[in-house]
């Protein structure tokens, strides 16, 4: 389905009904909302209205070209998409980029959002122990590897699954591999990929945003997350008012794949609480 917003346009995809609960997946290549949360929609959607967002950029959602501080962007288009849906207050289950966009969300628009989860998320520039592989760079860097070179192809997609997304690379699914790596090579996508400007906007550091943040938060994350070890999601769950930290054992990167069930049972009981913002 598709849907203008302030201008631009979103895919997504609808299924169920009961709370709506808005799925944002994240920002590697090829990366939409099926490939991130297929594996475990059907099962929050036994007793939710869940929505599948293609983040701008990516999937069938524009291809639009971003300025200014990008999660800002993000956050009052996603608004705008939430008034074209008629949905006043969600529910946001989140991975990584998409994570990084609902909590600017939750923070300048605090009325909008019930409760959030954040898998493998990096809002901030700097952990509580040691610096961030790579200066935190390490997704753009592998971002730039795919594309560059000899460019995409199914076995590079594959190795940068199993390298940084998957604890068991041999539980990677071919028909994952080749819907993100058709996916990746999508015109558009690829035109966004070989420009040398900043089409994706400005970076921006969100750690002043954390502490304004009044719906209850669970980081959900990967015991082996390749790109942010557990106790940085523990510092962010000390930023934020209400948050709180799961790890997910034989899990890395992109837990709501690699163990669907596992994922749904601690994410809905999260959801279910009974709980209100702080004011």
């Amino acid at each position: 389905m598709q849907a203008e917003a302030d201008g631009v346009s979103y895919h997504y995809i609808e299924m169920g009904e009961g709370a709506p609960t808005v799925f944002l997946h994240g920002g590697g290549p090829g990366c939409t909302a099926w490939s991130d949360f297929g594996p475990v929609a059907s099962l929050f959607a036994q007793n939710r209205r869940c929505l599948l967002v293609d983040t701008l950029q990516y999937g069938r959602s524009e291809k639009c070209v971003i300025e200014g501080p990008m999660w800002d962007f993000h956050a009052a288009k996603t608004l705008a998409l939430l008034d074209a849906l008629g949905i006043e207050r969600a529910d946001f289950v989140c991975n990584s980029w998409g994570g990084t966009i609902a909590l600017n969300l939750a923070a300048k628009y605090p009325g909008r959002v019930r409760s959030l989860v954040v898998t493998g998320s990096m809002p901030v520039f700097y952990g509580p122990l040691a610096p961030l592989p790579e200066g935190g760079r390490r997704g753009r860097n592998a971002r730039d590897a795919y594309y560059g070179g000899d460019g995409p192809s199914p076995a590079k997609m594959r190795e940068l699954m199993a390298r940084l997304e998957w604890f068991d690379p041999e539980a990677i699914p071919d028909e994952t591999v080749a819907m993100r790596y058709e996916q990746s090579v999508d015109p558009e996508e690829m035109e966004l990929a070989a420009r040398s400007d900043s089409p994706r906007g400005d970076w921006q550091d969100l750690t002043a945003e954390l502490g304004q943040i009044k719906a209850p938060v669970l980081f959900c994350w990967g015991m082996q997350d390749a790109f942010l070890t557990p106790d940085y999601p523990l510092m962010l769950a000390r930023m934020v008012p209400r948050g709180q930290l799961y790890v997910m054992d034989r899990a890395a990167h992109h837990l709501q794949e690699e163990r669907p069930h596992d994922y749904h049972a601690v994410v809905s009981g999260f959801l279910d609480q009974k709980s209100e913002p702080v004011e």
